[in-house]
């Protein structure tokens, strides 16, 4: 029998590991392992599995199997086409019965049967295959889930957000153009429990002064000139629901005043009408603009931005984020595959090395369009440098000459002890690289 396929096995218990992965090598190409699910999602862009084994608790003592169905719902969500096969020591029909429900192809209870458990794996890898074949091409989801990562940074945004998104807190997104604000906005509306409804966006950076008043409250007929008929506004359209206010630095200081009474009073008088209406929303608003300077400068309400600013959330630039640049690419690459009915590619070492050495002064944003291109312009099945086409500004040309690589990371290192406040640790977790690496390069660059 001829082996095929990836299989991706995760348990705590590495013995286990061993054994599976001694068992399973005999009929699949490629068998991955992983003690914890931490990096679940990044090896799984890196490796592609077709099948995964996952174990249902990864702490001693603690025996409920949710730990397991929390990341068969992260994989099902991201990977949709990935087979689950879920592991667990305890033969919980209610627990098989759910998870099923929540995508599972199969469950294997420990101890094993090795024959019953390759029959298993075997027929989820023919499953998967199979459908592939008779299925039409799935319709690609325009939107780009949430990738977490790995960086220090990122970790502590997640574990913030696990914690607010059930409530009803204001939350300002703060960042750099690109580096996925409403992404994480819609993150958290997927995780709240206003998510039966869709969230209402707002880009204030898009909108016509003279028209911010109607789009956020609405007008009635005959309220201005060209009002031919009575608008909804944003804030009544999310009603019950998540409003999302991209850029809301440019809200101009008069419409200022009425979003905060709006924000008070839970409730808009449309432009025409006397009449309120009321509205229960959960408001994210987000910003590349510093409004606490602007507050100083008197560009913005110190009241408005309380009320707004419940819980703050600073998303880091790609630069500080130094170890998800690969995976993400990765996910890109995946995305792009299926909208232009490629087959998946691959990322060349030598393209994953200049991808991690760019700037990415336009972050995230400018991750995804690279790879887009990328896709595009590979005709064979590896994404090399060539393919890339990266860009690099003026932002980053010295004396009429472009910075060479070497140039750029040691002003990348430079910049990371000086905000992390020379804690060498600290700045080893962000530029995501070992102490002895930094300790290596600090001495090379004489920093």
């Amino acid at each position: 029998m001829a082996k095929k396929g990836t299989l991706l096995i995760v348990d705590d218990n590495r013995n286990i590991l061993s054994a599976v992965k001694l068992l399973a090598d005999k009929y699949f190409a490629n068998v991955v392992t992983l003690s914890s699910p931490n990096s679940l999602v990044s090896t799984m862009i890196s490796e592609k599995p077709d099948v995964l084994l996952l174990d249902m608790n990864f702490h001693a003592g603690i025996n409920s199997g949710n730990e397991g169905l929390f990341w068969l719902r992260e994989v099902k969500g991201k990977f949709p086409h990935v087979k689950v096969v879920l592991f667990t020591a305890y033969a919980d029909v209610n627990l098989a019965v759910n998870a099923m429900k929540e995508g599972a192809f199969d469950f294997v209870v420990k101890p094993w049967n090795n024959e019953k458990l390759i029959e298993t794996l075997l027929a989820a890898f023919n499953n998967s295959k199979d459908k592939n074949k008779k299925t039409a091409p799935q319709q690609v989801r325009t939107e780009i889930p949430m990738f977490w990562g790995s960086s220090p940074e990122m970790a502590n945004i997640r574990t913030i957000v696990e914690r607010v998104a059930a409530t009803d807190a204001n939350i300002l997104i703060t960042g750099e153009n690109g580096t996925g604000k409403e992404v994480l906005a819609r993150e958290i509306h997927r995780l709240s429990t206003r998510n039966a409804s869709e969230m209402v966006s707002l880009d204030m950076g898009a909108i016509p002064e003279n028209l911010f008043e109607s789009e956020l409250f609405g007008h009635k007929k005959g309220a201005f000139t060209d009002a031919h008929s009575d608008r909804t506004g944003k804030m009544v359209a999310a009603d019950g629901s998540t409003l999302f206010m991209d850029e809301i630095g440019n809200l101009p200081l008069h419409l200022q005043a009425k979003m905060l009474v709006a924000l008070q009073s839970r409730s808009v008088i449309p432009i025409g009408s006397n009449i309120q209406q009321s509205v229960d929303i959960r408001l994210i608003t987000a910003t590349n603009r510093n409004l606490f300077a602007m507050v100083e400068s008197g560009g913005f309400r110190q009241d408005l931005l309380y009320r707004i600013n419940t819980i703050h959330i600073n998303l880091p630039p790609l630069r500080n984020r130094i170890m998800d640049i690969v995976p993400l690419a990765g996910m890109f690459i995946e995305h792009y595959c299926r909208k232009y009915n490629k087959e998946l590619l691959k990322l060349s070492q030598q393209a994953a090395g200049k991808l991690v050495t760019h700037p990415f002064e336009g972050n995230i944003r400018e991750l995804q369009n690279v790879m887009e291109k990328a896709v595009i312009m590979c005709d064979g099945c590896e994404i090399d440098v060539e393919h890339l086409q990266l860009y690099v500004s003026q932002a980053i040309v010295s004396d009429g000459q472009t910075q060479t690589l070497e140039e750029v990371e040691r002003k990348a290192i430079s910049e990371a002890i000086i905000s992390c406040g020379g804690n060498l640790t600290l700045v080893a977790q962000r530029l995501g690289i070992t102490r002895q690496t930094l300790y290596n390069k600090i001495k090379r660059y004489g920093i």
